[in-house]
Order: structure tokens, then sequence, then C-alpha cells
């Protein structure tokens, strides 16, 4: 979910709960590869009536959801980008209220563990860590 859930989010927990959203991530700078990565990601999600209910909250539509997720969706639900732009949206839920995020890297080619790891190495710098 977006950032703007992980705000909903603390404001029905309160400042006393814990909030670690999770936060799905692609390294990957061409807006089409990564909109392809983001609806693969998606389309299991696309099926849950409790996830609809969730963005439908947030202001998407029935428009947002066909197709495999409008650009719209694809982009607010999968941070994509450089790792200085996958770190703001991550900052983006701490400044909306989280005490962590769960970063989820997403497969830019054959999902493996490898992969992810390398994502998260390269992340890491423009996090802090």
């Amino acid at each position: 979910m977006p950032p703007e859930h992980t705000e909903q989010a603390r404001g029905v927990l309160g400042a006393d709960r814990l909030l670690v959203p999770e936060q799905a991530v692609v390294l990957e700078t061409d807006p089409v590869m990564a909109r392809e990565i983001a609806r693969a990601h998606l389309a299991y999600y696309l099926t849950l009536p409790n996830y609809l209910g969730d963005l439908r909250a947030l202001g998407f539509t029935d428009d947002d959801f066909a197709g495999g997720g409008s650009d719209r969706l694809a982009d607010a639900i999968v941070a994509w980008g450089d790792e200085e732009q996958v770190a703001g949206r991550l900052r983006a839920h701490l400044d909306a209220g989280a005490d962590h995020v769960a970063v989820q890297p997403l497969a830019t080619g054959a999902p493996d563990l490898d992969d992810a790891l390398r994502q998260l190495q390269r992340l890491a710098p423009a996090l802090g860590l």
C-alpha cells in the first residue's frame, strides 16, 4: 500500500502501537519495465476484495484495476526507480507514521534470492545503512 495508507493506519492504531508496512520495490528506471514488474506483483492482489476495498478508500477505481492495473496504481503500490527514488518512498512511509518498513524487492528477471539481495545491497547506502 502507498504511504497514504500508512498515515491512515497510524491514525487508527494510535501512537502507541507498532506499525510496519510492507513496500514492494524494484530498482528499475525504465518505466515500461518497472510497471511490467509491478503489474506482475499486483495480479494476485487485484483478486482480493479486501485489498480492492482499501485501494478504493484511497481513491482508486475499477478503471485503475482493469488490465492488470493502471500506471497510477502500479506507481502507487510498487516503488521503482533508482536507489534515491526508492529510498524516498521508504522514507515517506516513515514520515507517515511507520515505525519500520519491510522492504520487498521484486525480481527484475527470473525470481531468485540473489536478485533480491543485490537490490537490497544497492539500496542500503541510500538509506544510510
